[in-house]
């Protein structure tokens, strides 16, 4: 299969992947997608990055200039005009992959589930195969395969970097992510 463009200048995104994973690697991180959409006369081409512990603005510069530079040296955006956009996925990201799960452990997360309804709780464990969620002080286990999508939900009132909570709340903070403050 050929890496190079169609003559209107189109990339196949499965090969243009395949083309930054190793760039983006080279770095520590992982290629979680990328997209060529029409910008005007342009294109642009976004790539999302991320690692295990997050990814600084540094680390965003560091993978920005590698990918251009592998570009510049290929021909697999073709000859015309493109802008790269280069940036984390963000906290509103659907969870689709284990390591996904495994980033976001003690984070509150809803999951919307193939046989109906939903379920909020702390993320407690993960596998390759299912994350085990506090739901209101309960342990439930929920493969991956039986959930039809999953977010973070944004706490307000959760202390940054804050993990744990203190022993007043048993060392947990419930599943609905009050805090009791003193």
């Amino acid at each position: 299969m050929s890496r190079k463009p169609d003559p209107k200048g189109h990339t196949d995104t499965t090969s243009l992947e395949s083309f930054l994973r190793p760039v983006v690697e080279q770095f520590g991180c992982d290629l979680e997608g990328a997209e060529i959409t029409p910008a005007g006369r342009r294109r642009l081409l976004r790539v999302m990055v991320d690692r295990d512990g997050g990814i600084s603005l540094d680390d965003v510069a560091d993978v920005t200039r590698g990918i251009s530079k592998a570009l510049d040296a290929d021909d697999i955006m073709g000859d015309g005009a493109y802008t790269l956009e280069v940036s984390s996925p963000g906290v509103d990201r659907p969870l689709t992959l284990p390591r996904h799960w495994h980033r976001n452990l003690n984070r509150l997360v809803t999951v919307t589930l193939t046989a109906g309804g939903k379920v909020s709780g702390r993320i407690k464990s993960v596998s390759d195969e299912a994350a085990e969620l506090d739901v209101q002080g309960k342990r439930r286990t929920i493969a991956y395969d039986a959930m039809v999508k999953a977010k973070i939900q944004i706490e307000f009132n959760r202390a940054a970097g804050n993990d744990t909570e203190p022993p007043s709340l048993g060392g947990e903070t419930p599943a609905d992510g009050t805090v009791e403050e003193n």
